[in-house]
């Protein structure tokens, strides 16, 4: 949405002034009016900024509001992870499981400099909160999520260069953050504080991005013969080259946290990582896997020491120094009718040896959402998830704090089905928004998982039980 800056009052009267005493009273008397007027537009048009889709300012968002409850009309948790598989990155479904309002205000600017070279800064502010009441900043969580600048297309570039563009500040990646948005889950994310290049192109079909990226691990609690104190703080420097060939996307990462491996894992282990590495395979198709119109992604990604979380890249300073994991991603959409569209994915990780030496993490999820659109307004949504997990812990603390948040072995299943009348100014697609919903949906897990952690969303402490109904309404718009 571009817009322009309204002239205030006494800059009108000043250009009105100024087209009226630009040629002598009895010249005036013979002027037409067209031709007054005309003089009177080019003076505003001098004195307000200009608002193109090259330079001016504009605004973005993304946000979700949503009530979920369960058949007592009390609240109950929810969202993408909220089983045991979820700690480690396990999502499941999103539709009619979130029970959060979170919002993204996207502030841009941009412009034009004499040579041609454009400049763009970002300003991206969010919120998260899981309570209903109307004012919520002592339980909000507020936060610049973005500020940078960009410049592209620079005068002075050239030859490989030439359609080049150069930031720094604090962003989400441009390319390295794309997502299965049914899990409301990345596939792959990276951001953080830095600077980079982006579209450095060998040929027609061969380019490359470079950037690096500092992520803080903040006051961890730390070897106290190696830190007096007991606990440190460290950056973990993040350098990725990110090279695409066709539609195939292949993406490599170093990174290294200086005396990480000081950090107390567990309350007494000395292993963490203080290294490690990152890759990822991808292809993105422009149709659903050669079989119909639509599109799908597929995605193979591995990491070992600091790079063993796989969605995330660098953000765990937590990993053992013998940390695998292995992540794969793939999703699709299409058309099965005029009506009806179809939305299916898998998402699955593997890992071993993530915090203590000998623990196993494995989970796979699969996900499909339906639609049916019935009139230009008004479509129904369903959404089916289930998921299956292997989890070895090996009794690992996240906390060092002991027995309330140690994690337990657990092996077993969750599913949920939910049903979602929608309206939406117009029907059409998956990706059209706003949407105004209300939903029922159908959970259930076994009761295994329930043993995971104290105070798990699932555990057994907790009022929400396996087998249960729960309903909401819920709003969802992005521009």
């Amino acid at each position: 949405m571009m817009f322009a800056k309204a002239p205030n009052h006494s800059s009108l009267a000043t250009a009105v002034m100024l087209a009226m005493s630009a040629t002598p009273l009895a010249a005036q008397a013979q002027d037409s009016v067209e031709e007054r007027l005309s003089a009177l537009e080019e003076q505003l048009a001098e004195v307000k900024p200009q608002a193109t889709g090259e330079q001016g300012f504009s605004f973005n968002t993304y946000a979700r509001s949503g009530l979920l409850l369960g058949g007592d009309l009390q609240s109950v948790p929810g969202g993408p992870y909220l089983t045991p598989a979820g700690s480690v990155g396990g999502a499941v479904g999103r539709l009619g499981n979130e029970p959060d309002t979170y919002l993204e205000a996207i502030l841009n600017y941009k412009q034009v400099a004499e040579n041609g070279t454009q400049s763009h800064y970002r300003l991206m502010i969010a919120d998260s909160t899981t309570s209903s009441n109307d004012w919520t900043a002592g339980d909000g969580a507020l936060n610049v999520r973005q500020a940078y600048v960009e410049f592209s297309n620079l005068a002075s570039f050239s030859g490989i260069f030439e359609d080049s563009s150069i930031w720094a500040g604090k962003r989400f990646d441009r390319d390295l953050n794309f997502d299965i948005h049914w899990l409301d889950s990345d596939i792959i994310f990276l951001g953080g504080l830095g600077a980079g290049i982006y579209d450095v192109k060998f040929s027609d079909n061969v380019k490359s991005n470079f950037s690096l990226y500092g992520r803080s691990f903040i006051d961890f609690p730390a070897d106290t013969d190696f830190v007096p104190s007991g606990s440190y703080s460290t950056d973990n420097l993040i350098l990725t080259a990110d090279n695409y060939f066709g539609n195939v996307q292949w993406t490599i990462s170093g990174m290294k946290a200086q005396e990480n491996d000081q950090r107390l894992v567990n309350g007494t282990d000395t292993t963490a990582a203080e290294t490690g590495v990152h890759t990822m395979l991808a292809y993105h198709g422009d149709s659903f896997f050669g079989l119909s119109d639509g599109n799908f992604k597929v995605a193979v990604l591995h990491g070992q020491g600091l790079g063993a979380e796989t969605k995330n890249i660098g953000a765990d300073g937590n990993l053992h120094e013998d940390a695998v994991s292995t992540r794969f991603a793939v999703y699709g959409t299409t058309y099965l009718s005029e009506n009806w569209r179809l939305a299916p994915s898998i998402l699955a990780e593997t890992s071993e040896d993530r915090y203590i030496k000998g623990d196993e993490y494995q989970w796979l999820t699969f996900n499909a959402r339906l639609a049916q659109e019935i009139t230009a307004n008004f479509e129904m949504q369903y959404e089916a998830s289930w998921q299956t997990m292997d989890l070895k812990t090996m009794g690992y603390d996240p906390d060092g704090t002991g027995s309330q948040t140690a994690r337990n072995d657990v092996d077993g299943n969750y599913s949920r089905f939910t049903i979602a009348p929608t309206f939406k100014p117009q029907v059409g697609g998956f990706w059209n928004r706003p949407e105004i919903r209300v939903f029922a949906s159908y959970s259930t897990w076994d009761d295994e998982l329930e043993n995971y952690a104290a105070g798990d969303p699932l555990g057994a402490d907790s009022d929400f039980e396996s087998a249960q109904w729960t309903f909401g309404t819920q709003m969802e718009i992005w521009f």
